[in-house]
């Protein structure tokens, strides 16, 4: 095993790891722990008691953080002409739709979110394999499939996120920046939690919500207790 380095030890005395922290502590705790130059994230993962293999237990959702999540979001708009106006003044960094589908099938995909129409979808849908794996797939359970593609831009650039429970049942999503106070990761944070919470499926059986970690890039985890928020 390799040497522990004094700034490990540093960060490892300043927390208990057997500990089950309260959010508002948790969101406390991150802060001190975290040694990185750069802004680092803050996430959180929730391990949730469901079999994401069968479609009636899978959770996903989207949520527009208070505090938004402290990154600028680029967002690309696949739209017709018609929604071209309505998709630049809402904000897009980017807009059209056969010249943005022919780069995404080059490798392109330097953006966070992708919002479309449902008039498109078939040339969109063609995108999965590429899109999917990165997140990016448009769905309209997360509002990023349309009509109204200018609201859709603001509240993905303010703040909205979407997440949904992986293949090993857990839910990974950023909450922040860890140059945000913790009142403001305490509260992104809890706007996360209960909307998973909200969303527990009706055919989920013994303890939904299995545990919740938060962390920021590059620091161990902190468990949380979920009667805390």
């Amino acid at each position: 095993m390799g040497q522990i380095t004094k700034k490990r030890k540093d960060v490892l005395a300043k927390f208990d790891k057997e500990k089950i922290y309260t959010l508002e502590e948790a969101s406390k705790v991150v802060k001190d722990i975290t040694t990185t130059k750069f802004d680092a994230s803050v996430d959180i993962d929730v391990r949730l008691g469901v079999d994401p293999r069968k479609s009636d237990q899978m959770v996903r959702g989207s949520v527009t953080l208070p505090h938004g999540t402290g990154k600028t979001m680029r967002v690309l708009v696949l739209c017709t002409p018609d929604k071209e106006d309505e998709a630049k003044a809402a904000g897009a960094d980017y807009y059209g739709l056969d010249e943005y589908v022919d780069k995404i099938k080059g490798g392109w995909t330097d953006v966070d979110v992708i919002i479309t129409m449902p008039s498109v979808m078939p040339k969109v849908g063609a995108l999965g394999k590429i899109l999917g794996p990165r997140g990016l797939m448009p769905n309209p359970k997360t509002g990023t499939v349309t009509m109204d593609v200018g609201r859709a831009v603001t509240e993905a650039k303010s703040g909205k996120i979407d997440f949904k429970v992986d293949k090993t049942g857990i839910i990974h999503t950023r909450v922040g920046k860890i140059s945000f106070d913790p009142q403001k990761i305490k509260e992104n944070a809890a706007e996360v939690l209960n909307l998973i919470l909200k969303l527990k499926p009706q055919k989920a059986k013994g303890t939904y919500v299995k545990s919740i970690y938060m962390s920021s890039t590059m620091s161990p985890g902190i468990k949380i207790d979920p009667k805390s928020f």
